[in-house]
This record gives C-alpha cells, sequence and structure tokens, in this order.
C-alpha cells in the first residue's frame, strides 16, 4: 500500500511531477504502473521515506530505511534506447554534484557501471529499466537512485557506507539531497540535450574509480581480469586483457582493486 507524505513537498524545479510517498513497495514498481497504466509523462519522480521491497541491480535486495533517498524518474526522452542508457553515468554525476552541494569537500568517485563511492565505500546506486516500442524505439525509461544519507546496510559482500558515516553533518537530510539531485540532474540533462555524451563522459572519467588497475569483470559465463582503459563513447568499459586484447564490455559487474574495491550491488 502506497502512503502519501504528510508533509510540505520539496522544492524541485517545475519541470518535475512529484510523486511524494511516505512508504512504497518500490519507487521502481510505482513509477512503472505510472509509466504503463497512466501515461506518466517525462520528468515524473517517485520519491519516498521508505520501501518495503527496495532492489538494487541483478535483483538484489536494497535496504531502504527511512532517513535515506530512494527515488525513480520516468524518463521519456526523444533518442534510441541505447543513447537513452547514458542517462545513467548523468545520474551518478548528479548525485556526486548533489552530494557536494550539501556537504562540506568529500572525495566521490564512481564505480562502472552504476555506482557512487564515498572514501571508496559504496553510497549510491543507479538503477535503470528500459520499455521499447514495437519498432524498437524507446517508450520510457525508468530511473532508479539510492543513496545512503543516514544508514548503510553493514554486513554486505561489498563494503558500503553512509554520507553522515562519512563526516557529513548529521542535520543534512535526504529532502536537502533530494532536491540538490533535482537540480543537478536537470542542469546535466541539458548539456546532455545541447552537446550530448561528451561531457557527462569527461566528468564520469574525471571521478572514475578504478581507470588504469586491474580490475575483474563478471559477465553472464565468464570471468575476465584485465586492466581497466577507458570509457567510450557509447558508455562501455573498454578492458584490456593480457597480451593486449581489448574488449567493449555492455554490461557486466566490475570487482576493484583490493585498494578500491566496492563491488557493486
Amino acid at each position: 500500500m502506497n502512503t502519501p507524505v504528510d508533509r510540505a513537498d520539496p522544492r524541485l524545479p517545475p519541470v518535475y511531477r512529484l510523486v511524494a510517498l511516505d512508504s512504497v513497495g518500490s519507487t521502481m514498481d510505482e513509477a512503472r504502473r505510472l509509466a504503463e497504466e497512466e501515461g506518466a509523462e517525462d520528468g515524473t519522480l517517485v520519491w519516498a521515506r521508505e520501501q518495503s521491497g527496495g532492489r538494487g541491480r541483478l535483483g538484489r535486495q536494497w535496504e531502504s530505511p527511512r532517513g535515506n533517498l530512494y527515488l525513480t524518474l520516468v524518463l521519456r526522452p526523444d533518442c534510441p534506447p541505447a543513447e537513452a542508457a547514458q542517462l545513467g553515468f548523468l545520474a551518478a554525476v548528479a548525485v556526486s554534484d548533489a552530494i557536494g552541494a550539501v556537504s562540506p569537500p568529500v572525495e566521490t568517485t564512481f564505480k562502472w557501471p552504476n555506482d557512487v563511492l564515498l572514501h571508496g565505500n559504496k553510497v549510491a546506486g543507479i538503477l535503470m529499466e528500459l520499455r521499447s516500442t514495437p519498432d524498437g524505439g524507446l517508450d520510457y525509461l525508468l530511473l532508479g537512485c539510492g543513496v545512503n544519507v543516514a544508514h548503510f546496510p553493514r554486513e554486505l559482500m561489498y563494503t558500503a557506507t553512509s554520507m553522515h558515516y562519512e563526516g557529513v553533518p548529521k542535520d543534512v537530510t535526504e529532502v536537502e539531497l533530494l532536491e540538490a539531485f533535482g537540480r543537478h540532474f536537470l542542469s546535466w540533462v541539458s548539456r546532455w540535450l545541447d552537446d550530448g555524451f561528451a561531457p557527462v563522459r569527461k566528468a564520469w572519467l574525471r571521478h572514475a574509480a578504478g581507470i588504469g588497475e586491474r580490475i575483474e569483470v563478471r559477465l553472464p559465463r565468464e570471468m575476465l581480469t584485465g586492466v581497466c582503459r577507458d570509457l567510450d563513447e557509447s558508455g562501455h568499459l573498454i578492458l584490456e586483457l593480457e597480451g593486449g586484447e581489448r574488449r567493449r564490455i555492455a554490461s557486466g559487474e566490475v570487482f576493484l582493486s583490493e585498494r578500491t574495491d566496492a563491488a557493486g550491488h
């Protein structure tokens, strides 16, 4: 059951249509329902104080207590599905900018394809789901984002953290972060529409974790080990294998070296 928030809505730019909920099973599920059953417009933003059935990549459970940020955007960009997938990198940059806007200087980095790290530990994840039209175009894109503001799970296969644990003042709330994210995401979307993926890619690479380092990439049927060389113009990871062969990885799960490891969800 979805419960509306009983407080004043966050201050967001007017391009967003905010759906504010106190509790929901999953903001992704609710956004999908709105997109499919009610034709939710581009910019619909589903935000919940808590989730009872939150999830990350590969269907993994995402613990969702009150005090963190949980949202899903319904987006309908006029572009092919493959190009729309670039918005995941854009969202990661916007999360980093938002954290910087509400806190003292902190070190945020990115782990391909969907994680934001704070001081080397995972603080946020991006989840995307696309629906194509019968002719291969894009119907809608759901862009989910979870940020550990006050809480983080301590017993996981990877090292997680929260903003408050890493020294961001305790009076910084998920509402403030939502407002900052809304502003920065809109700004980056404007640049993406005007200038394409290049400025997003440049910003992402500037803070990318693992570039030039040895990593492992888990694919559905194999595990690859090599040196992370680059992010190409389509958002694929460039992995250099032993012997010099380079592989373009479209999707997979990255494990960084022990020095920087914060393996994704």
